[in-house]
């Protein structure tokens, strides 16, 4: 049987995990191939990823950039002190104009958020550290963390 709900959770069969698993490796994997190697048929498949998105299991799919090939080679993690945490939504809305900034994180801890942004070198994450997160009203003080190297890159395990 394919997806179940069970205290608004998703309860998942191992054809739906053996699906996602193989999506997960390769998006672009084309449907037929993902029914030949489980041995159902297209249809079946596309049936369980309609549901699999209907529950909000699957919320996209996409493809990965290779950054460094762009010349994005800086990435880092900004903590953002606030003066108030009455600040945190007109500070995010004014991070969200920041187009290095990837992600952003309400946080619990010393800082009230965590970016994760990505620049092209040390200078250029000096000058969108300076000239622009600094300078939003309501941003106190920054921790900066430059990551070295990816060391780790997956999702959940199914």
């Amino acid at each position: 049987m394919s997806i179940q709900m069970k205290n608004n959770l998703v309860k998942l069969d191992g054809i739906d995990k053996q699906i996602l698993r193989m999506l997960m490796s390769n998006s672009r994997r084309p449907i037929l191939e993902i029914a030949k190697n489980i041995g159902i048929s297209g249809a079946a498949i596309h049936q369980r990823l309609r549901k699999l998105e209907k529950y909000n299991l699957i919320i996209g799919s996409s493809i990965k950039i290779n950054h460094k090939v762009l010349g994005f080679t800086t990435m880092a993690y900004i903590g953002i002190f606030l003066d108030r945490a009455t600040n945190n939504l007109s500070v995010v809305n004014k991070l969200k104009e920041i187009p290095e900034i990837l992600e952003c994180h309400y946080t619990t801890g010393d800082w009230s958020v965590l970016t994760k942004l990505l620049c092209k070198d040390n200078e250029d994450l000096m000058q969108i550290l300076t000239k622009k997160i600094q300078t939003i009203k309501g941003v106190s003080r920054t921790e900066t963390y430059i990551s070295l190297d990816q060391q780790i890159n997956r999702q959940i395990t199914l």
